[in-house]
């Protein structure tokens, strides 16, 4: 199985399955030198852990991170930092049932085509249980992106059709980790937690829309043509399980304006260039232009729910369905920490990329 890596300079390979022995990753590339507070690392492992809130899963793992190498008195080597999540609370006889069904929306049948044979208790690798992986990775990212005053913030800008009215200046962690969804809008997240908590008394499931929010990116991340940061933010967050659609600054909406309305016009403000308006989401040509860069990824609904569905065998033969278990009746809270730690894996490693010019620069200057 290939594609398990994701990053250039700033590099993660992530390994292990939802009902295997452990969820494990190895970061490569992370400079040396560079404070780590593991209690913060373990912190944003909590915030995506199944069973905090009767909203999720309640599937009930501590995820509490062991970290193997790379990283000596609370510092980085600058050697491969390698880390292990254990799997306790596995029920794999929750699955016995399904080894010849094809769940519908599950990736059941493509790995079947693809391998042959795989292991799909809990979902295996297509479970979401890996992303765990990436918000271990993430929050190591968050650390080197701290050194240079860039910040990540993501938060829950809609479920079902019950979409919040938000504030980006005014927004921080604390406010969006109020709600168990996650929701900024104290109004529409009381909205959501009905919704969701209906879903699961019927067994049935929505999706919605993470929005994100990186400050203090510089002008100039990003590599034209086929490495745009756009594109790699999109690559990133849609690689996150049940993604289905990505957006930067007005995304889609964008389709509907006027070259007139949707220009960001360039002024000077306290002795430097800027943009009046942030319609682009920070990026222009592929490149940061230095304004907060925003986007929105939008999930469906989890394909695994209790209400009785029509499928099929290995065999081809029509069977009815009801999938038992422990289950999210909506990814969103818990996929705001995959798309924070995703977005902070892509910033670092675009950051440490761009130093690579720095040298030169300076030389051709003088």
């Amino acid at each position: 199985m290939a594609s398990n890596s994701f990053g250039e300079i700033l590099r993660i390979t992530s390994f292990g399955e939802s009902h295997g022995a452990a969820m494990g990753g190895v970061i490569d590339g992370f400079p040396p030198g560079v404070i780590i507070d593991p209690d913060f690392v373990q912190q944003c492992l909590d915030r995506r852990r199944p069973g905090q809130s009767k909203l999720v899963s309640q599937r009930r793992e501590a995820d509490k991170i062991e970290i193997l190498s790379g990283v000596y008195d609370n510092k980085t080597t600058g050697s491969p930092i390698a880390f292990i999540v254990r799997n306790s609370d596995q029920r794999s006889a929750d699955y016995e049932a399904l080894s010849y069904v094809y769940r519908p929306s599950h990736a059941d049948f493509t790995y079947h085509q693809k391998y042959g044979h795989a292991d799909l208790r809990g979902g295996g690798r297509a479970s979401a249980r890996e992303t765990l992986v990436r918000v271990a990775a993430g929050a190591f990212a968050m650390h080197l992106l701290k050194l240079f005053g860039i910040k990540v913030l993501a938060y829950t800008h809609q479920i079902g059709n019950i979409a919040a009215q938000e504030n980006l200046s005014e927004l921080t962690q604390a406010i969006v980790d109020v709600s168990p969804t996650r929701c900024p809008d104290p109004a529409a997240a009381a909205q959501m937690e009905e919704m969701l908590a209906e879903l699961a008394r019927h067994g049935d499931s929505v999706g919605g829309i993470v929005a994100c929010a990186i400050t203090g990116v510089p002008a100039g991340l990003g590599e034209p043509v086929y490495n745009k940061l756009s594109a790699t933010l999109a690559a990133a967050m849609m690689g996150i399980n049940a993604a289905k659609g990505f957006g930067v600054g007005e995304g889609f909406a964008a389709a509907a304006r006027k070259g007139s309305e949707h220009n960001d016009a360039f002024v000077v403000e306290n002795g430097r260039i800027t943009t009046r308006t942030n319609h682009s989401g920070g990026i222009q040509g592929g490149i940061s232009n230095g304004q907060p860069v925003t986007f929105q990824v939008a999930f469906k609904p989890p394909a695994s729910i209790a209400r009785q569905q029509t499928t099929v065998d290995k065999s081809g033969k029509e069977v009815q369905l009801s999938v038992t278990g422990r289950h999210d009746p909506c990814v969103v809270p818990r996929a705001v920490p995959v798309v924070e730690a995703m977005a902070a894996l892509v910033i670092a490693d675009f950051y440490l990329r761009n130093l690579i010019y720095t040298p030169f620069r300076k030389t051709v200057e003088i």
